[in-house]
């Protein structure tokens, strides 16, 4: 019946409008309609379970019973049951005396401790017995033994039943493990789950089905076969054949059937086939057993055919995935694989149209060349043709274009894109459409990668999506490899795109390491200075370092050291330092690293040793700290991150100590190939010219891990054969032990969850008591992940284990702790460690860490970098992390992965460390090949070179064509073109097809820069023009400078600058999160400026808000924001002077101006026109504000000149103090101006000498007082020549002093008279300081 007439019937007979309600037995258990008399009518009952008729169960009698008699109406009930005569007896013996409730749990246990091993709380025999002991069924074993077949000299000889309990677990074990459905080690008790298992579990398999697939399935079986296999399966097995079935089932095979049916309707298997091909036909059916059968197998007919295309995949077979996947869909939509693909629009085109369609065998590739009109034609109905075309236009499908790029000879990297190429529609798509990304091989039937992918509304109209992965190749060669896309829930929607091996040139294979010679290790005396050697706590040097000392310490030679993380790679390079402060002491040291956490570590280390011990001046260049230039010359040591060293390097003609260089240590130089390396390559390949030019020799000292090509990062780096060292990774000082568990799951974060329990099991099984690194990817993992290990701990009754100090200094120790969850987390020994953490906490975990106060630290990526604090055992937890730009999880390069397990060891206490992987299943057999393979370098200078080609036409190294072919050939790009061509897309490395690829390189990379009014080209020459000098000199992009070119104008306003600042590509890599958009989109309605609301989740819509968000000082969200906020803003000074520039040397005053008030609004955290300037001193209140107010004082100027008396009657005497004691941090700048004539070249010119004083005496310093931005900043300010009534800017002059300045600016010599020209000067960091100085009188 349908639903309303059901409620209908109910509502009548509960009014008292029916009498009487004739109805099924459910209705006693679903709806409570309480009746004076309840007759049972015969209590035989159909069930399809079992096929056939069976008894009423006691339990249904009970509860129909108990409907009889209403308790606000009656005093008693009636109940009545009518009954054959031989089932009268039972009836009433059992409504007299009541049977137990037995378990039958031992059916389905196979089933149920699958799915608890497959979760992860059952590991083992012990854990599956504990487990066992919660169950019904072992209550009542207890109780009545003989009902479970135990005899009583067995509960005589084990009364607690344990034994019982171990032989049921083993035997269920041990058919699973038969099954394949886990691996059982006997000798162990573990259990291992396997992708069988998991598989069943999802899907909700039956044990006995997965039998019957093992036995059934294989590489090749037509539809049939397949079908026929399905029917087999247990699910199906209480379907009974009955003979009144037999004429319907035969007309309906001939009628919907379009497979052979096995065995014919007389057989059970039989049956079910023809039930299911008439699911998929949409037949109708007469006889109500079999309607009650249909139902019942098409219930689970779905799940059943997804978990057979899963085994296909898992298995890779090619063929049968992509068959098993056809029949997923067919049984969704209720179509055959076979029919007409718009058949999916059912909703939209009549059948007939359909019929028509598939008559005339017009197929979709037909149909899309075909005009509308002549699609109605075709089916002989004009309207229709309409309806056919809107539908193919609705149909989904992508166009697949990829780029194949060898790594190595058995390694390909694929970069696909996918284009989708349909119209969305939510009412046919809904939100999302998935995809599989399946790379085949269809010779040998094999697929090398399987994903899927997830195409949403947004994406589907945004650009093109990007995938990158790795697949195998094989010797020899198959001819072809066939991506392809295929709809998850459409059918006949795939792509395809074929990758030929025709004319692929692979590199060569040519990894040579160095041997580790078995050498006496040195002792530190060998230093042969006393100084030095106190330097060293250590006695000998490791055999590493032992090797290479001569030719570091003795020798000029440039050197390449790869070995792996923890083998004192440092020490080597002190060896080169120590050597030059030996022989040109006056020369300098640059080191570079790529990380500003790895400079942090080597400053406070070198602190407390070079310096303090070697008196030796070192300075640290990061975007944190900018040296002066007076540091700079006196440095001996200078440690820079590589873009510092790149802009301050770009003017070596104009800087002496660039030129002063004696070594250059580049540390972890195998991160060439990330996305920071063309940095590095160009500053190397700089320097390298630059020695080249001056005649002083730099001497290179390289470190890097294990490296495939060592000889090309040798060659480009001058290194010769004596000083390359290229050890092996497993070149160890402390051996490592390495475990790769694979774990499946298609979601991120359920997978991350089922990691943890595994996390918990290494941490007791490899390292119960030393020291645990768990490295995870987020921020809110290392939280999760804490949590989680605090949970396991305390089930396993040892709560407080990871930690080992007394409960005094604990409380002491958190005491001092900031952040909450940490402040958790510690009382049971468990360190988190990210950088949403204050330097205090950070500083303190660590230092607990080191001292093994606590046992486990929980941290993001970046520790392994920057912090050496080495570990017994290093866990991996998951190798992807989330990209904000690419708006789905990416995994981590290699090169991590290798720093995060390089931290296991430590060289000191442990003979070997241990480092344990868990990755998501699919990448496992990538993981094993690289972990134990170096890894070759790559360059990925191609996709940067417009900035850096730019930034040497302005300083002048490139003036024409040919200079730029020939500055590429100091690259490295240069030097791996020439070994593996096929990466970078050339043939093969001919010096003829390799000098046409540089030369249109360049003259494409100029073009561009010409086209974004960079530089300018004449016939055999190019030079800089006003953008391309301001983004080298500001380290912008030149897409950024270009964008401001074209937007900026003369009276650009605050909002239209505040999303130009925003729409800067230095924010492209702003991350924006999961689920980011929703707090996006709060804050969005409290900031004063609108943002564009489609686009919440662009991270440059995040920095404007973010800006906004900075100067109303709202609440940020959650903590990410703060450090989001901090980076923002740290980018935001140098793009907003390269705005500023670019306004004055077009001569626009007003937006020159306009732009300053936005550098003091990020200075300050305030609105220039909403905030008055009076909130800069900290005390200020809003009582206070208005009482200022009242008395027409408004900005700090007019506070420093009011009298004292006058400030204490408005604000009383404590405020008045408190206004003081702010007011001292604030310059008051005298501005005295006089103009002299000059003369020159015939003509007289006139210069205005300016005198700048700063009249607050009581100030000492020339910081800035910015107390709401994150970083130390000197004060500057702009003197602005400039006419105010014209609105033209005649010259602009940045300064900064303490205490006074003399400085002097050129009049234009155009000017007649001085009338309406003034000087403005305007302060970098203050609100309202503006002075305007009329120079028309001075003349």
């Amino acid at each position: 019946m349908l639903r309303a007439d059901r409620n209908l019937t109910e509502r009548l007979f509960s009014q008292g409008l029916l009498k009487v309600l004739v109805c099924t037995a459910t209705l006693a258990w679903g709806v409570n309609l309480p009746a004076h008399t309840v007759v049972i009518k015969g209590t035989q009952i159909y069930d399809p379970k079992a096929g056939g008729w069976r008894d009423l169960g006691m339990l249904d009698v009970m509860q129909i019973f108990g409907r009889a008699g209403r308790p606000q109406f009656d005093k008693s009930g009636e109940g009545i049951i009518i009954t054959s005569h031989d089932k009268l007896a039972y009836y009433l013996r059992l409504l007299t005396s009541q049977l137990p409730i037995e378990s039958q749990f031992i059916n389905s246990l196979k089933d149920n401790l699958n799915a608890e091993v497959v979760l992860g709380t059952v590991t083992n025999v012990k854990e599956a017995c504990a487990w066992l002991g919660y169950t019904y069924l072992f209550i009542r074993m207890k109780m009545n033994p003989l009902a479970y077949g135990i005899g009583w000299d067995e509960v005589m000889a084990d009364p607690s039943l344990s034994l019982k309990q171990r032989d049921l677990i083993s035997d269920a074990a041990r058919a699973l493990d038969k099954a394949k459905m886990m691996r059982f080690d006997e000798k162990s008790g573990n259990f291992y789950c396997t992708e069988l298992g998991r598989i069943a579990s999802h899907f909700y398999i039956q044990y006995t089905s997965v039998e019957t697939y093992n036995e059934m399935l294989s590489r090749h079986m037509n539809e049939s076969e397949l079908i026929n296999m399905v029917a087999h399966s247990s699910e199906f097995e209480n379907i009974v054949v009955r003979d009144e079935e037999q004429n319907e089932l035969e007309m309906l095979a001939r009628t919907y059937c379009p497979l052979e049916v096995k065995g014919g309707p007389s057989n059970k298997h039989g049956k079910v086939s023809i039930l299911i091909q008439l699911y998929i036909s949409r037949g109708s059916i007469d006889t109500f057993s079999l309607i009650s059968d249909a139902a019942y197998i098409s219930a689970s007919l779905a799940r059943i055919m997804r978990a057979l295309f899963e085994i296909c995949l898992r298995r890779g077979w090619c063929e049968m995935s992509s068959l098993m996947l056809d029949y997923c869909k067919a049984v969704d939509r209720k179509i055959w694989p076979h029919q007409h693909p718009l058949r999916q629009f059912d909703k939209d085109i009549s059948s007939e149209i359909l019929r028509k369609l598939e008559e005339r065998e017009a197929d979709l590739d037909h149909l899309h060349e075909m005009q509308e009109k002549d699609i109605g034609v075709l089916i002989r109905y004009g309207p229709g043709g309409k309806v056919v075309k809107q539908c193919l236009g609705y149909f989904p499908s992508v166009l697949l274009t990829a780029t194949v790029s060898p790594i190595t000879r058995t390694v390909l990297k694929v970069d696909l894109v996918i284009a989708p190429q349909f119209v969305w529609k939510d009412r046919i798509h809904g939100t999302a459409l998935r995809w599989w990304i399946l790379v085949e091989d269809s010779e040998n039937d094999h697929i090398y990668h399987s994903e899927l992918f997830t195409l949403t509304k947004k994406m589907a109209r945004a650009d093109p999506q990007k995938l990158s992965f790795t697949v195998p190749i094989f010797e020899p060669h198959p001819p072809q490899y066939y991506i392809r896309a295929v709809s998850d829930s459409w059918l006949q929607a795939d792509a395809l795109y074929t990758i030929t091996f025709h004319n692929l040139a692979l590199p060569e294979t040519q990894t040579s390491h160095t041997e580790l010679l078995d050498l006496k290790p040195l002792p530190v005396t060998a230093l042969g200075n006393g100084t030095f050697e106190a330097l060293y706590k250590f006695s000998h040097f490791n055999p590493i370092q032992t090797q290479a000392f001569h030719v570091l310490y003795h020798t000029d030679r440039n050197i390449l050291l790869g070995a792996p993380t923890g083998s004192g790679k440092t020490i080597s390079a002190e060896l080169a330092m120590l050597h030059l402060f030996n022989t040109q002491p006056d020369m300098k040291v640059i080191y570079i690293a790529p990380l500003k956490a790895i400079v942090r570590e080597r400053m406070t280390d070198w602190r407390k040793r070079l310096v303090s011990q070697l008196g030796k001046k070192m300075v640290e260049m990061t975007g944190d700290y900018t040296p002066d230039l007076m540091a700079l010359l006196s440095a001996d040591i200078i440690i820079s991150t590589p873009e510092k060293w790149d802009g301050i390097s770009r003017n070596w003609h104009s800087r002496s100590y660039v030129t002063k260089v004696g070594l250059m240590i580049l540390d972890e130089i195998h991160l060439l190939g990330a996305d920071r390396g063309p940095i590095l390559e160009v500053i190397v390949s700089r320097m390298r010219y630059i020695s080249s030019q001056t005649e002083r020799p730099v001497r290179f000292v390289g470190l890097s891990t294990a490296l495939a090509n060592a000889h090309n990062l040798a060659d480009w780096l001058g290194v010769d054969e004596t000083g390359l060292f290229n050890f092996k990774p497993s070149v160890r000082p402390v051996p490592l032990e390495v475990h790769i568990q694979g774990y499946p799951g298609k979601f991120y974060c359920p997978r991350m969850n089922s990691m943890n329990k595994p996390t918990y099991a290494a941490i007791c099984t490899h390292s119960p008591t030393k020291p645990v690194l768990i490295f995870v990817s987020s921020r809110r993992q290392t939280r999760l992940t804490a949590l989680d290990l605090i949970q396991f701990a305390a089930s396993d009754e040892h709560p407080r284990q990871f930690i080992s100090m007394p409960e005094d200094s604990l409380q002491m120790v958190l005491s001092q702790v900031t952040d909450q969850n940490l402040k958790h987390t510690l009382q049971f020994g468990i360190g988190l460690h990210h950088a949403g953490l204050n330097d205090k906490d950070r500083s303190l975990v660590e230092e607990l860490f080191a001292n093994n106060k606590i046992q486990v630290l929980v941290c993001t990526s970046t520790l392994a970098w920057g912090v050496n604090l080495p570990a017994h055992l290093v866990v991996i937890k998951g190798t992807e992390f989330y990209d904000g730009k690419a708006k789905r999880y990416v995994d981590f390069p290699i090169t991590d992965i290798l720093q995060m397990m390089g931290r296991a060891g430590r060289p000191q206490y442990d003979q070997h460390g241990k480092a344990v992987i868990l990755v998501h299943e699919p990448k496992k057999s990538f993981y094993k090949k690289f972990l134990y393979e170096p890894f070759p370098v790559e360059s990925s200078l191609r996709e940067q070179l417009h900035d850096h080609i730019n930034a040497e036409i302005v300083t002048g190294t490139i003036s024409h064509k040919e200079d730029a072919v020939h500055y590429l050939t100091w690259t490295y790009l240069f030097r791996r073109l020439m070994v593996n061509p096929a990466y970078y897309g050339l043939e093969h490395a001919e010096p003829g097809i390799l000098n046409s690829y540089l030369s249109s390189l360049v003259q494409s990379t100029f073009e561009d820069l010409e086209d974004s009014a960079c530089i300018k080209i004449t016939e055999d020459s190019v030079e800089p023009l006003m953008l391309g000098s301001i983004a080298s000199q500001y380290y912008l992009k030149y897409t950024t400078v270009s964008m401001f070119g074209s937007k900026i104008g003369s009276d650009t306003s605050l909002e239209v600058f505040l999303q130009i600042l925003s729409g800067a590509s230095e924010y492209d890599e702003l991350p924006v999160r999961h689920n980011e958009e929703n707090y996006n989109e709060k804050l969005a309605e409290k900031v004063p400026y609108a943002v564009d609301h489609n686009r919440l989740d662009d991270p440059h819509v995040k920095a404007n808000l973010l800006f906004q968000a900075h100067f109303s000082q709202s609440e940020l969200p959650i903590s990410d924001y703060v450090t989001d906020l901090k980076s923002v803003l740290d980018q935001s000074i140098r793009v907003i002077q390269a705005m500023i520039d670019i306004c004055a040397n077009s001569g626009w005053l007003s937006s020159t101006i306009t732009c300053m008030h936005l550098l003091q609004m990020v200075m300050q955290g305030l609105w220039f026109d909403r905030d008055s300037p009076l909130w800069m001193l900290p005390c200020m209140t809003d009582d206070l504000l208005n009482s200022l107010h009242k008395k027409g004082i408004a900005s700090i100027q007019q506070l420093l000149d009011c009298p004292s008396e006058l400030l204490r009657a408005i604000t009383g005497s404590s405020a008045a103090s408190k206004l003081y004691q702010d007011m001292r941090h604030f310059p008051r700048i005298q501005v005295r101006l006089k103009i002299q004539p000059k003369e020159s070249n015939g003509g007289k010119i006139f210069t205005l000498n300016i005198r700048l004083e700063d009249a607050n005496t009581q100030r000492r310093t020339a910081k800035a007082f910015i107390p709401r931005y994150p970083k130390v900043k000197d004060e500057a300010w702009w003197l602005v020549l400039c006419n105010t009534s014209t609105s033209e800017l005649y010259a602009l002059k940045r300064v900064s002093f303490s205490g006074r300045l003399q400085t002097h600016m050129d009049l234009p010599s155009t000017l007649t008279n001085f009338q309406g020209i003034k000087l403005i000067l305007v302060s970098d960091s203050y609100i309202g300081f503006e002075q305007e100085h009329s120079i028309e009188g001075l003349a």
